[in-house]
């Protein structure tokens, strides 16, 4: 009982279903917006199917590591290391296959299992042994970048050409990305009406069923018209595809199952958890075994896409990964968040990233537009706390 009781205290600082939308739907226009404004910027060619599918390319990797890093800011937490350990990672692949022969899969599975490790051993640090989350992530983003260029020899090390590549390049067909895409969006409205209907179910407060029906009604014609512009081009990226993968696998997760329950619970009200019996640093330490699994994964993606391991690659990965959590919808007090928002606000930064490249402008301006999303949007979240 008490543990349903830390759920309940949890599940309050969870937004209604009306904010929710309302907070998607802002989001949707904002995206719309900036696509709109690079288009003319671009005279089109920011709209164009192939550079679409090179900006969602792009975006997999901070969308991957969104997906580990919504369920740590939920919890509370934050992980800093992210970019350097998957520049690391990248490394270990490339190292594994070239200078130790092993194979394609042997070399992967070995970086899945670096990854574990050191997501585990993180976790540990801060579960057990009581080192704040920030300290010693931000030791870690310096370790592992120490150790990248130590195991690269501070020099670019060419991945070797096998189906690795793939993971990073290659396309799935538009007949097979239409039935993928099918059945994910049956699968989701799915999880929508049994989430709608378990809400009243418990007297929760839910939307009315027009606003249940605009919702999947736009769902379906965003999975709909995001096919139309990949088929017309090659396909669904092979690391967009994995993207959307962990998206749907880990968002049941979080909301269907006592660990992801657990998780906002922790984030919601720790000492409540507490007192109901959670075991609240073995599942923050697993929270963060989960994040190294991504980062691995992440790792892999960017090392495939560009080809080689590089001492610089993944540089400032983990504040893309942070700030998307936050234009997504995430607060940085904990309790609130969820993937699908995270992945939306992936997509907002590297659109910015995409857009502000292609029309030529000054490096500089990027850093300063990033800042100013960022920050707009954490005053956002507070604002919106103030209220409540």
């Amino acid at each position: 009982m008490l543990e349903t009781m830390a759920f309940k205290q949890g599940a309050l600082q969870r937004p209604s279903p009306f904010k929710l939308a309302l907070r998607t739907y802002t989001m949707v226009l904002a995206l719309a917006a900036i696509w709109l404004t690079f288009a003319i910027m671009t005279d089109g060619a920011f709209l164009q199917p192939r550079n679409l599918s090179n900006l969602l390319r792009q975006m997999s990797v901070t969308g991957i590591l969104s997906v580990g890093m919504v369920l740590i800011i939920v919890a509370g937490h934050i992980d800093l290391s992210v970019g350097s350990v998957v520049c690391f990672l990248g490394a270990v692949l490339a190292v594994a296959g070239s200078e130790f022969g092993l194979s394609p899969m042997n070399s992967i599975l070995v970086t899945l299992l670096a990854g574990i490790t050191i997501g585990t051993f993180q976790g540990w640090l801060l579960s057990y042994q009581r080192i704040p989350a920030f300290i010693v992530t931000l030791g870690g983003m310096m370790v592992f970048r120490g150790a990248s260029m130590m195991i690269t020899k501070n020099s670019t090390v060419p991945l070797e050409a096998n189906w690795i590549q793939s993971l990073g390049t290659a396309y799935v067909s538009a007949q097979t990305g239409w039935t993928i895409c099918i059945l994910a969006l049956i699968v989701v409205l799915a999880l929508m009406a049994n989430a709608r209907r378990q809400a009243k179910q418990f007297g929760l407060e839910t939307e009315s069923f027009g606003a249940f029906l605009v919702s999947a009604l736009a769902l379906t014609g965003l999975v709909v018209g995001f096919m139309r512009v990949l088929a017309s081009y090659e396909g669904i990226p092979v690391p967009v595809l994995l993207m959307l993968s962990l998206m749907i696998i880990f968002y049941v997760i979080s909301q269907r199952t006592t660990w992801g329950r657990r998780i906002y619970a922790i984030g919601g009200n720790s000492d409540a958890a507490f007192l109901s019996g959670i075991n609240i640093r073995g599942v923050t330490m697993s929270i963060y075994m989960v994040m190294g699994f991504l980062t691995a994964l992440a790792g892999v993606v960017l090392t495939a896409r560009v080809g080689s391991a590089s001492p610089d690659a993944g540089q400032l990965l983990e504040l893309d990964a942070i700030a998307s959590c936050v234009i997504g919808g995430t607060s940085l007090m904990g309790g609130k968040g969820s993937i699908p928002g995270a992945l939306l606000g992936a997509l907002v930064m590297e659109s910015l990233n995409n857009g502000m490249s292609l029309a030529n402008m000054e490096p500089y301006w990027q850093f300063v537009v990033k800042g100013v999303v960022l920050v707009v949007a954490v005053w956002a979240d507070m604002w919106s706390q103030s209220r409540r």
